[in-house]
């Protein structure tokens, strides 16, 4: 399956400075509760499991856990990563006293950054927004690969259909946000994405929480 720029761009165009406004008090508020049956302080929690001195977040949404998490340093290296650049810039301001970096790229496509690599990296609530089945646009962790140091630790959490209980409401939504191209994860299991995980990484470990799964692994 061939994706193009304007696929990917598709499923980040409802990310406008306005709706990024409301996006924690509407998804991460309610819909993470109410619908998917993932509560934000888990996601909190895994990032503070797993994030580093030395960060890189890819799919920046509004920078919500990057404001929250506990990093293991006064002054960490964080670095933001995202085609969406109304994400990236909200994001940015958001964390604006860290001087994050900033880089506005495709990670579908094969990423070149003039910077030193990171120890982790952070990918919250991207998969699922990525056009492709599970196993065309886990390619991206390829690509996200190739920016961690030895050892470094790859994580973040995706939704997902197969796999895993969702209630009539979490069908539902998913349904609409995959007609209008928010969401394209229609095809998208649980078994799947644990195979992705395990071909690139090692120490891998899933976790499912209502319908979301929160993953990890090391290079």
């Amino acid at each position: 399956m061939t994706v193009s720029e304007e696929d990917v761009r598709a499923g980040q165009a409802v990310y406008t400075r306005r709706s990024l406004r409301l996006y924690d008090f509407v998804v991460l508020g309610l819909t993470n509760r109410l619908v998917w049956r993932c509560p934000t302080q888990g996601l909190v929690a895994h990032y503070n499991r797993h994030v580093t001195a030395n960060h890189l977040d890819a799919g920046v949404g509004t920078g919500y856990f990057l404001a929250r998490c506990r990093f293991p340093s006064d002054a960490p290296r964080i670095a933001l990563l995202d085609i969406n650049r109304s994400s990236l810039d909200f994001a940015a301001a958001r964390i604006a006293r860290r001087g994050p970096e900033k880089y506005l790229r495709n990670v579908l496509e094969p990423l070149l950054i003039d910077a030193a690599n990171f120890d982790s990296v952070g990918v919250n609530y991207l998969l699922h927004c990525l056009p492709g089945t599970i196993g065309s646009k886990t390619v991206m962790l390829d690509h996200l690969k190739a920016l961690m140091n030895p050892g470094a630790v790859l994580f973040g959490s995706t939704l997902l259909q197969g796999g895993v209980s969702r209630s009539w409401a979490a069908r539902r939504l998913m349904a609409f946000y995959n007609g209008k191209g928010i969401f394209s994860n229609r095809d998208d299991d649980l078994e799947g994405l644990k195979q992705a995980l395990a071909r690139r990484f090692r120490d891998v470990s899933v976790e499912v929480a209502g319908c979301a799964a929160l993953f990890s692994g090391r290079v």
